[in-house]
């Protein structure tokens, strides 16, 4: 009996040979480590297609936002992408004004050459001649120009084109009228030129146009 046959045998069963068995590492351990990195793939995919989402349809930068921008104002039509801002309130013309004009220096003459000259500019003429006594011979600049309250930011500024460095004041008077009263530093209406351009100043610019809001 050789000495590799296990007690009790009998001798029946013989090791022979010179190959043994082979222990082999278990399986399952190989099928959790695939497992884990199967997963680890599925849930990069499932997060990658969930940011694909977002960006498709959420957000202010997304692509579903974008093309929204992009498409016509349903109350306008392709036509609604721009339009113009709000303009300012045009000046009224001199056709429309009416003119007092009143001297309240110590030379003669000057009302009816200034009223002659503002006539010959388009304004309309009105009375003509020495100032009332609050203002005779009580102002030291160019002159001063009255209006109602109403004239103060459009008449009122437009005769003040033909003048420089004359003050605007209103009152409470009910009419329209304006009323230039020639002060003792008046020397001479502005050039027509001098006017035009303070005219166009007064109009501003053109307005441009502006993106429409839907």
């Amino acid at each position: 009996m050789s000495m590799l046959t296990p007690p009790g045998m009998g001798g029946k069963y013989r090791i022979t040979g010179d190959r043994y068995p082979r222990m082999r590492r278990p399986r399952h351990r190989r099928r959790i480590v695939l497992g884990i990195m199967a997963g680890a793939c599925a849930l990069g995919l499932i997060g990658w297609g969930t940011l694909q989402l977002i960006d498709v349809f959420g957000g202010p930068g997304s692509t579903a936002q974008a093309a929204q921008d992009k498409r016509p104002c349903a109350h306008g039509g392709a036509t609604a992408h721009r339009t113009t801002a709000p303009t300012a309130a045009k000046p009224p013309a001199p056709a429309s004004l009416t003119v007092n004009v009143y001297n309240a220096t110590p030379r003669a003459g000057l009302a009816k050459r200034t009223a002659d000259e503002l006539h010959r500019r388009g304004f309309r003429i009105g009375k003509v001649g020495n100032a009332p006594a609050d203002y005779d011979k009580k102002v030291p600049g160019a002159g001063i120009l009255l209006g109602p309250k109403a004239a103060a930011t459009g008449p009122l500024k437009v005769l003040a084109t033909q003048l420089a460095g004359a003050q605007l004041k209103t009152d409470d008077r009910t009419g329209a009228d304006l009323d230039l009263v020639i002060g003792d530093a008046f020397k001479d209406l502005a050039t027509p030129q001098q006017a035009a351009r303070a005219q166009a100043q007064l109009a501003g610019p053109a307005r441009q146009p502006v993106a429409a809001r839907c």
